[in-house]
């Protein structure tokens, strides 16, 4: 007989818990009960602030739990209960954060969380309740537990909040959290979540205040905070420029891979492809994004993850294109070359002194790209006069050193790239002179020092240098350190026999080919742009490759992989090398047993951001991946290769793609479940007369390795739905048609469903189709084979496939009535009640209701009048039934479905 005021003020005064539980549970039911009266809501809203002192934990938590609930009602009755939840609720959520008891915490952290999701809290509330609070709370004396929550907290409201709040209140608070040197939880917890808070603030604080707190995260000491940096190493990426992502984020990037801790290194590779997506510009990958011009790097790198629809650019390399090149500045200083070399060898000396192999591995990224990039650089600029005098392929240019400056705009240009070699071409008696005055030139400068007057690094010092680093060669970075070396050695000083081995061959021959050219010049589809990524000096420099074993960096090199040299200038070379090297199996066993998997998960991304002119960079990664031994890798392959041949176009898809697509269509069925589901994505792409070859192998697909996996069926039929359109009506009638009555007999009814609509939308193309004798052929072998089947099923599934032919209209009614008709009726004589009660369906509920037969008299619809009236008479009652009166609101897929228990 209590009112609810009077019960919530008794059992919230009881001194048994659950009873004060009971009470907390019951509060939006109490303030339901009394919205009505406005004094008796604010009533109830006093109580449930003197239920917030409670003594018991759980009935705090209890009351938290119901906060969300309650200010949801108090915002739809707003105008009954103004500003209720800002004076009553929301001092309890905010005191809750400091609370003693861990569960108050965490539910009162979740609750504000929803609160500011909902947008419950109005913005002057925020600044002036909830932020003070949490900014006191992370402050130098506050408990640590509460401390850590807090900036937890703080950086997860930043999105929701905005950006002038999080740049006026919480950024310097994270700034001063993020230097915490006395709680690495804390600094932890700022490295988790220092992509949202770049990404809240936008470009310009994140380079001014957020970036130099991000570098000494990334040395931290502790491993944890380095592995949650490189885990968020993407979004940090995307909230700053092109420059600083290249200049200072990639050497940032190379540390972690190089780090001591495994599991920094793991959480490095797994970031590398998503980190390399963010260099993707639309002008070098040849791909534009259809929606707006304006995407970001985040959005293009992560294209192949959502399926977003990219469109090719008309600019295809064609051979007038490959002529296209630029003059490229790459002069480099030879003091600065020399001296960086012996600090370089200095810096390695002191690393192999080392007896801990993870110091060498530190030192090796920073090392290795000082001598690669400054070394080729000075090959570079002593051969650059000479590659333009070459005429095959290149133009001649009168840009000087200044002039030749490029922006970065020009510099990532789509058309800056260089021609492959042609195998056999004729070379004019001038272009001959011109090759051997260069080759002269190039064994004279190869030979000489750089400046007489300039200390070199001698033979003895590299040779001492690599004998120092032989007892790490198993690790992958210090053997590529070790060639670089050796390629260094040998640059520096030819054998006086080599010497005259060169120059015999430049003066005997009097007729040059392309491959003896190839001996003593730099391979023109490698002299591409490349970015010196790691050093402080991002200048772009034209890499040279020797041909000659002594000279090559691997004397395993064929000339055909010397052509194919993984060079490019869109990122920074030294991030493509180390994402190439997650296919190496040393991978596998020093950094994570799935590299190989997050490799191929993310090389359509690093593929759409290097652009297709830069597909022979990936191309032998991809190949090897495709043969992994492990099937979770090929199984990311194959549901990703239609988005790669968009990436690639139809010659690169045809040409390399093609054969991997192929290997997977026999692999296993986890593997070609992800060729098969996007099927259709694929063979679109492809020529015409490539595309027939695989009608002969569709048939394949019915065979399993488990029968019961009916759903790799289902997918089939989906397919051969959108299949329909890429193929023509004799195409179709001979080998997409026996594949679809297999289906429509499937013991499976999910399948026969879906196999049902297969067969009324190819009934639907070859009506279309110029020549109708296809359709009249289908349709008398649905008769013979369905509809004369000496099983029920049979005649049932006719039932169900000329019911799906009439409700689509994928046939006009005169022909059905032709053609399909008369056996329909037919069945109405049927011995087995299932064919006749779906046959009373039918005839009721959709052929009655199309306009041929209402409006229309004439025998046809006599005749299912007469069918009808005989159903009626039926001696089974559901045959009668449906027979009869059919209610309205029944849909006939609704009781088709509903009677599928008993049609099998």
């Amino acid at each position: 007989m209590l009112t609810p005021l009077g019960r919530l003020d008794k059992y919230a005064a009881s001194e048994n818990i659950f009873n004060r539980q009971m009470v907390a549970r019951s509060l939006l039911d109490t303030l339901k009960e009394v919205s009505d009266d406005e004094r008796d809501c604010i009533a109830v809203l006093e109580r449930i602030s003197r239920l917030a002192d409670d003594s018991e934990p759980t009935v705090r938590a209890e009351l938290m739990e119901q906060v969300p609930h309650i200010a949801m009602f108090c915002q739809e009755n707003r105008p009954s209960i103004p500003y209720a939840f800002s004076k009553y609720l929301l001092p309890i959520v905010v005191r809750y954060l400091a609370d003693q008891n861990n569960q108050v915490r965490k539910t009162s952290q979740a609750a504000l969380l929803v609160l500011l999701e909902q947008e419950l809290i109005e913005r002057y509330d925020v600044e002036t309740k909830v932020c003070p609070v949490l900014i006191d709370l992370t402050a130098p004396d506050s408990n640590d537990d509460v401390k850590t929550e807090a900036v937890a907290i703080m950086c997860k409201m930043a999105s929701m909040v905005g950006k002038d709040i999080t740049e006026r209140l919480v950024l310097p608070r994270f700034c001063e959290m993020c230097c915490d040197c006395r709680m690495f939880h804390v600094r932890k917890v700022c490295a988790a979540n220092f992509g949202d808070i770049c990404s809240v603030v936008g470009q310009q604080a994140t380079e001014e205040m957020l970036l130099p707190r991000f570098f000494q995260l990334c040395s931290d000491n502790v491993w944890g905070v380095r592995k949650a940096c490189a885990e968020c190493f993407m979004a940090v990426s995307c909230a700053t420029s092109q420059e600083v992502r290249r200049t200072k984020l990639s050497t940032l990037f190379i540390n972690l891979i190089s780090d001591p801790s495994r599991w920094v290194r793991q959480a490095a590779f797994q970031s590398l492809g998503p980190f390399i997506s963010t260099f993707a510009n639309p002008s070098s990958s040849g791909q534009y994004f259809k929606e707006e011009d304006g995407k970001n790097a985040e959005d293009c790198g992560s294209a192949q993850e959502n399926g977003e629809q990219v469109r090719t650019t008309e600019d295809d390399i064609t051979v007038g294109e490959h002529n296209r090149t630029e003059d490229l500045s790459s002069h480099v200083d030879n003091d600065d070359f020399a001296t960086k070399l012996e600090n370089a060898m200095e810096d390695q000396n002191r690393v192999s002194n080392n007896s801990q192999r993870e110091s060498d591995f530190q030192t090796e990224s920073s090392f290795r790209c000082t001598l690669s990039s400054e070394s080729c650089g000075e090959m570079a600029e002593e051969n650059e006069r000479s590659s333009h005098c070459c005429t095959a392929g290149l133009h001649k240019t009168g840009l000087n050193s200044q002039e030749a400056s490029l922006s970065e705009q020009e510099l990532y240009n789509s058309f800056h790239f260089w021609r492959t070699p042609l195998p056999e071409i004729d070379i004019d008696f001038e272009l001959q002179q011109t090759s051997e005055i260069m080759l002269d030139r190039e064994v004279q400068e190869l030979t000489m020092p750089v400046s007489p007057n300039i200390p070199m690094a001698t033979r003895k010092e590299l040779e001492e240098m690599i004998e120092n680093l032989e007892p790490h060669i198993d690790d992958p970075d210090v053997k590529a350190q070790v060639e670089v070396l050796s390629a260094a050695l040998r640059a520096s000083s030819l054998d006086p026999q080599e010497e005259t081995m060169a120059s015999k061959a430049t003066d005997s021959e009097t007729e040059i080919t392309i491959n003896d050219q190839q001996s003593f010049k730099p391979i023109l589809s490698d002299i591409v742009p490349l970015i010196g990524d790691t050093g402080e000096s991002m200048d772009s420099t034209l890499h040279y490759i020797h041909n000659d074993s002594d000279l090559s960096t691997n004397s395993s090199f064929s000339p055909e992989e010397e052509r194919k040299s993984k060079v490019q200038d869109v990122v920074p070379q030294a991030l493509l090398d180390q994402y190439l090297s997650m296919t190496d199996p040393s991978r596998a066993q020093t950094v994570d047993t799935e590299i190989a998997k997050h490799c191929a998960y993310s090389l359509p991304g690093v593929a759409l951001t290097l652009g297709r002119q830069n597909w022979h960079c990936l191309k032998d990664t991809y190949e090897t991946l495709a043969s992994d031994m492990q099937w979770k890798v090929r199984r990311t392959l194959a549901f990703s290769i239609h988005e790669l041949a968009v990436i690639l176009g139809d010659q690169l898809t045809a040409g390399d793609l093609v054969p991997v697509f192929n290997g997977f269509l026999k692999d296993l069925d986890e593997v070609r479940i992800g060729v098969l589901k996007h099927l259709h994505d694929f063979l679109k792409l492809l020529h015409l007369d490539k595309r027939r070859e695989y009608l002969y192998q569709l048939q394949e697909f019915l065979v399993t390795d488990n029968s019961r996996n009916w759903r790799f069926r289902a997918e089939l039929a989906e397919q051969l739905i959108l299949l329909l359109d890429l193929y023509s009506a004799r195409d179709i009638y001979d080998y997409l048609r026996p594949i679809a009555f297999s289906l429509c007999a499937d013991k499976v009814s999910s399948v026969r469903w879906i196999s049902y609509k297969l067969v009324s939308e190819m009934v639907k193309k070859l009506y279309m189709a110029s020549t109708s004798t296809f359709v009249v052929d289908l349709m008398n072998e649905l008769v013979e084979k369905f509809c004369r089947c000496p099983k029920w099923s049979g005649r049932q599934t006719f039932v169900f496939i000329c019911q799906t032919i009439s409700e689509d209209d994928c046939l006009p009614m005169d022909q059905f009535a032709v053609h399909l008709l008369p056996h329909l009726l037919l069945l109405a004589s049927d011995r087995v009640p299932n064919v006749r009660v779906l046959l009373a369906k039918t005839l009721k509920q959709t052929l009655l209701e199309k306009e041929y037969f209402l409006n229309s008299a004439n025998s046809h619809q006599e005749a299912v009048e007469q069918t009808i009236m005989a159903l009626q008479m039926d001696d089974d009652n559901d045959v009668k039934y449906f027979a009869s009166i059919h209610p309205a609101s029944t849909k006939i897929a609704d009781d088709a479905m509903s009677t599928a228990s008993s049609t099998y």
